[in-house]
C-alpha cells in the first residue's frame, strides 16, 4: 500500500527540453482533470448539508444547533486532518492519494443516506461520521495545488490554480441542485438521497482518479518543471532537497513568521465565507421565507460568483507579479461593501445578484492566501504548510462560522455573548462578518510586505 502511493521518479529518458515543452500540456491536463474533478466531488459531498438542512430539520426534526455541532464536526476533523494527513501526504504521489481519500469520504457519505433512508440515524453517530468525511477529505486542496506546483512554474500558477479553483466553487454551486434533484428523482424526495446520489459519483470519480496521469512531470522521466521552461529552481526546493522532512517542516513552516501570519488571516477570511455558504439556504428559508428550491439555488449563485473570481483574481495576481495579499486586500475591502445587498435585502433578486459579488470577491483571498503560501516554503513542505493554513481556518473560523452563527441565530436559544454584548438572530451574525473582514486586511497587510521583499529580491 505503501508504495502505492510512493512518488516514483525512475531515470530521465533523454527526452529533449523542446520535446518535452510540446508534450507537456498534454500531460499536465490529465493530472489537472484529477485533481479538478476529485476536488469537485468532495464538495458535491460536502455542501449537499448545507442543501439538506431544511429537510432535516422538517423530516428528521434536528435543531439548528444540532446542524451547526455536526458542521462544526466536520470542520474540527478536517482542519486537524489538514495538518497531520498533509504532512503525511507531503513527498507522496498526492494525486493517487487525495483519489483514494475521495473514496473514503464519499463511502462515509454513502452510509449517512442510508441511515437517513431506515430512520436509524442519532445526531450523534451521524455527527460521527460527517467528522471523519471531513478527515477524509482534508488533504484534497493542499494535494491538488502539489500537485499542480510540480507541474508548473511561478509564472504560470497563479492562472492555473486560479481555474483549478473553479472545481470547488463548480461543485460546491451544484450540490445542492445534484443533491435534492438525486432526492427527488430516485428517492421520493427523502432527505437520505441527498446524501446517497453524491456519494455515489464521488466513488466512481475517485475510482477512476487512482490510475489516471502522473503526478510530476519527473514521474515521467523527464526534467523538474522549471528547467522545461527555463526557469530558476527557487532557494528553497534547493535547500530542502537534502533535507529529511521533519527538517523542513521545522525550518520553513514552524519558523517561517509568513505562514503563520497567513494562517491568522485565513481564520477571518473563513470567517465570512464558510459564514455566508453554510447559512445562505437556512438564512433565507427561516428570514426571508424563500422556498427549500430558492434556498438551494443560493449555494449555486454564491460559487458561480467563486467561478468568475477565482479565474479574474488569479490572472491579476500573476500580472501584478505575485502580489497575492494586495489583490486578496482589493477584495476584502469591497466585500465590506456588497455584503450590505446581502444583509439588507429581501428580494431573491437583490439576494441572489450580493451572493454572486460576495462570491467572486471571498474567493480571491480564499485562492490567494493558498498560492501566497507555494511562494514561501519549498514543494517538499506545501501539503503540510497549506494544511496548516488550513488547520486554523477550519479549527478557529469554522468555530465560528459553525457554532458561533448557530447560536447567534437560533431562535430557540438565548443567543451568544462576547465580551458582554449578546447578540441573537440572523442580523447579528453580520457584526462578526465585519469584524473579521477588518481583522484579515491588517494581517495581510503585512504579509504584504514580506511578498513585496520577495518579489525585489527575485527580480534583482
Amino acid at each position: 500500500m505503501q508504495h502505492f502511493f510512493a512518488l516514483v521518479r525512475p531515470k530521465k529518458l533523454g527526452i529533449s527540453l523542446d520535446e518535452q515543452r510540446k508534450r507537456w500540456f498534454k500531460e499536465f491536463i490529465k493530472a489537472f482533470s484529477v485533481v479538478f474533478l476529485v476536488y469537485f466531488c468532495m464538495y458535491l459531498i460536502r455542501n449537499n448539508l448545507s442543501a439538506a438542512q431544511p429537510l432535516l430539520v422538517k423530516q428528521d426534526g434536528i435543531s439548528t444547533t444540532a446542524l451547526g455541532w455536526i458542521g462544526y464536526g466536520f470542520s474540527l476533523a478536517y482542519g486537524i486532518g489538514k495538518t497531520v494527513l498533509g504532512y503525511i501526504v507531503d513527498g507522496k504521489n498526492t494525486k493517487r492519494f487525495m483519489s483514494f481519500l475521495l473514496l473514503l469520504g464519499a463511502l462515509m457519505t454513502l452510509i449517512i443516506g442510508v441511515l437517513f433512508l431506515m430512520d436509524q440515524a442519532p445526531v450523534g453517530l451521524i455527527l460521527v461520521l460527517w467528522s471523519l468525511n471531513g478527515l477524509f477529505q482534508s488533504p484534497g486542496g493542499s494535494a491538488s495545488l502539489s500537485t499542480i506546483s510540480r507541474w508548473t512554474t511561478t509564472t504560470s500558477r497563479g492562472r492555473y490554480i486560479g481555474i483549478w479553483n473553479i472545481s470547488h466553487e463548480l461543485g460546491g454551486a451544484v450540490a445542492g441542485i445534484f443533491a435534492l434533484w438525486g432526492a427527488n428523482k430516485l428517492f421520493g424526495g427523502h432527505v437520505g438521497g441527498m446524501f446517497i446520489f453524491p456519494a455515489i459519483i464521488g466513488l466512481l470519480v475517485g475510482a477512476w482518479g487512482l490510475f489516471f496521469g502522473a503526478d510530476d512531470p519527473q514521474e515521467l522521466g523527464w526534467d523538474p518543471s522549471e528547467k522545461i521552461f527555463n526557469e530558476p529552481i527557487p532557494e528553497s526546493d534547493q535547500a530542502a532537497a537534502n533535507m529529511s522532512k521533519w527538517l523542513i517542516f521545522k525550518t520553513f513552516v514552524l519558523r517561517s513568521p509568513w505562514i503563520w501570519l497567513l494562517c491568522i488571516a485565513n481564520v477571518f477570511v473563513y470567517v465570512v465565507r464558510i459564514g455566508i455558504v453554510n447559512w445562505a439556504p437556512l438564512y433565507t428559508v427561516q428570514q426571508l421565507h424563500f422556498t427549500v428550491a430558492q434556498g438551494a439555488n443560493t449555494l449555486f449563485i454564491f460559487q458561480i460568483g467563486g467561478i468568475v473570481g477565482s479565474v479574474v483574481w488569479g490572472w491579476f495576481s500573476d500580472l501584478l507579479k505575485g502580489r497575492r495579499s494586495v489583490v486578496s486586500i482589493i477584495c476584502l475591502v469591497l466585500t465590506a461593501f456588497v455584503v450590505l445587498g446581502y444583509r439588507y435585502g429581501t428580494t431573491p433578486m437583490i439576494i441572489n445578484t450580493s451572493l454572486f459579488f460576495l462570491g467572486m470577491l471571498i474567493y480571491g483571498p480564499q485562492l490567494l492566501i493558498g498560492v501566497s503560501v507555494i511562494s514561501f516554503v519549498p514543494k517538499n513542505a506545501l501539503n503540510v504548510s497549506d494544511g496548516l493554513t488550513g488547520t486554523f481556518a477550519y479549527i478557529f473560523g469554522d468555530l465560528m462560522a459553525q457554532v458561533g452563527f448557530a447560536a447567534i441565530a437560533d431562535p430557540k436559544k438565548n443567543g451568544l455573548t462576547i465580551f458582554g454584548q449578546v447578540l441573537h438572530g440572523w442580523h447579528d451574525t453580520f457584526l462578526i462578518f465585519y469584524i473579521a473582514v477588518i481583522l484579515s486586511v491588517l494581517t495581510l497587510l503585512v504579509v504584504a510586505f514580506g511578498e513585496e521583499k520577495r518579489i525585489k529580491a527575485l527580480i534583482k
